[in-house]
């Protein structure tokens, strides 16, 4: 056999005295082969470091083995968990994935959408960005042939499996738990009015406060822009400066909600006693600050794990714009920062 770092399937056979056919069914394990030709070529490949041409194999199977996964910010830890929760099923199946961020901007997504498809990635997991509002784009892959599965911040007029929380609920139990802790006044520092997940957690907390006969006040709810802890400081000043401030400020997300906690504490505003405070996210730091932040957990890992399966069954059974929802339930995590009753 010929010195070299790497043999081929040919090299095997050749050694062997057997077909290129068969060496590569018994490599597979393939029923028909002897248990002794599969041993005896397995043992040989091991070896000899044989490392199958995965190139090859893909090209004949019209696939790239690779997935386009575009999301609203890398470095967040929703997301971040959700990208780790789909690259750990994506190698079950022996996919690899592509990774894209949107900064939360439509004409980058347009970007990220058609930089997959010019990499002829076999299908694309996406949360949308806050500037996208008909789904176009995303219609363009769909267009192509290719499956799309929608996760957290999606679409509904485009027709796709979508994995996402129940971000009604959660936000319900949120509000509900103030309310059990002794809080009136909620406040809730929410997102843009025209996001779907923005306009879900809005629902359950008015939902909630009316169940409870509890005061709302349209002053008592502001729109994050960028969804930034910066906007968190300025909105809960916003509110505890004004002539009827809240008891309590329900956000949403943890990231906003720790900027509420930091001028919370800067203007020395006691934390639970006189303003309690809830982030939804459930991230880490969660934990580590004090006091600790009460949220809601998305269980983000599993979200990312359950988009990839249902894109890679899309993939295998090559279906298209097939409309459906899978949601999960969140769970409220209750820390320091909302718990005011013993």
């Amino acid at each position: 056999m010929p010195d070299r770092k790497r043999i081929t399937l040919k090299d095997i056979a050749r050694e062997l005295g057997i077909s290129v056919s068969t060496a590569s069914r018994a490599l597979n394990s393939y029923a028909g082969i002897s248990e002794e030709t599969i041993k005896l070529v397995k043992e040989f490949a091991e070896k000899n470091n044989y490392v199958p041409n995965t190139m090859a194999v893909n090209f004949r199977k019209n696939k790239t083995m690779t997935v386009g996964l575009i999301v609203p910010e890398l470095v967040h830890y929703f997301f971040s968990s959700v990208i780790s929760g789909a690259i750990s099923t994506a190698k079950k199946h022996n996919y690899s994935i592509l990774v894209s961020q949107t900064d939360e901007k439509l004409k980058n997504e347009v970007f990220a959408i058609r930089t997959m498809l010019s990499s002829s990635v076999d299908g694309l997991l996406i949360s949308v960005s806050n500037e996208t509002v008909d789904g176009d784009n995303i219609q363009e892959f769909l267009d192509e042939g290719r499956p799309v599965v929608q996760f957290d911040k999606v679409l509904d007029a485009i027709n796709t499996p979508k994995v996402v929380v129940d971000d009604y609920q959660g936000a319900y139990d949120a509000v509900k738990h103030l309310i059990h802790e002794g809080y009136s006044k909620i406040a809730h520092i929410n997102g843009l009015p025209h996001v779907k997940n923005s306009q879900e957690r809005l629902r359950g907390y008015r939902k909630a406060l009316i169940d409870h006969g509890i005061e709302a006040s349209d002053s008592w709810v502001l729109h994050c822009h960028e969804i930034s802890e910066e906007e968190g400081f300025a909105f809960a000043k916003e509110l505890m400066t004004s002539t009827n401030p809240p008891d309590a400020i329900f956000c949403i997300t943890d990231l906003v909600a720790m900027g509420a906690m930091k001028y919370l504490k800067q203007a020395k505003i006691k934390i639970p006693e006189e303003v309690g405070l809830i982030g939804f996210s459930n991230w880490d730091m969660a934990n580590f600050v004090s006091p600790s932040l009460s949220s809601i957990d998305q269980y983000a890992y599993q979200m990312g794990e359950k988009a990839m399966e249902l894109l890679v069954e899309a993939i295998k059974n090559n279906e298209i714009g097939k409309n459906q929802i899978h949601e999960t339930k969140p769970q409220l995590v209750v820390r320091e920062s909302s718990k005011r009753l013993s």
